[in-house]
């Protein structure tokens, strides 16, 4: 079983998200609105960086990060009204833009609700450009996983 850590230091299973979303894991074989997981890792800048994408009914949630844990949380739709999509953070330090930024930008490309938990430190300006690559990356080989 896959476990985060949350901010108050509880456990959130993986089956978790199945009843917060409401829907079924597609691994029980269930079909139509089924949620899909899709993992991959990559070694950027020298930091082992961990991708976790769940799949739902009309968008995804992606997490990032190098330690298991969920500082933050931003959600982001497309807007009637806004050529740019709508995004607002749910979880975490309003200081902190990322989250809310690559969620905005990747609901842009894919015209999907997107949730994004990104928990890496910003310890260089190259890291969330090069993170944000290897996720367009991944949506250009896996686009059925987004």
């Amino acid at each position: 079983m896959r476990w985060l850590k949350c901010l108050n230091n509880g456990l959130v299973s993986l089956s978790s998200y199945k009843h917060l979303f409401n829907m079924n894991i597609a691994e029980s074989g269930a079909v139509g609105d089924a949620i899909t997981v899709h993992d991959f890792s990559e070694k950027i800048l020298e930091q082992t960086v961990h991708f976790h994408v769940i799949k739902l009914n009309g968008g995804f949630f992606l997490w990032v990060g190098s330690n298991p844990v969920l500082s933050n949380l931003a959600v982001s739709m497309e807007s009637k009204f806004d050529s740019m999509p709508l995004s607002t953070l749910v979880l975490g330090d309003p200081s902190d833009t990322t989250p809310n930024s690559l969620a905005q930008r990747l609901t842009k490309r894919t015209k999907k609700q997107v949730y994004v938990s990104y928990c890496l430190p910003m310890t260089d300006s190259n890291l969330s450009l090069l993170v944000e690559n290897r996720i367009k990356k991944e949506m250009e080989v896996h686009p059925d996983k987004f």
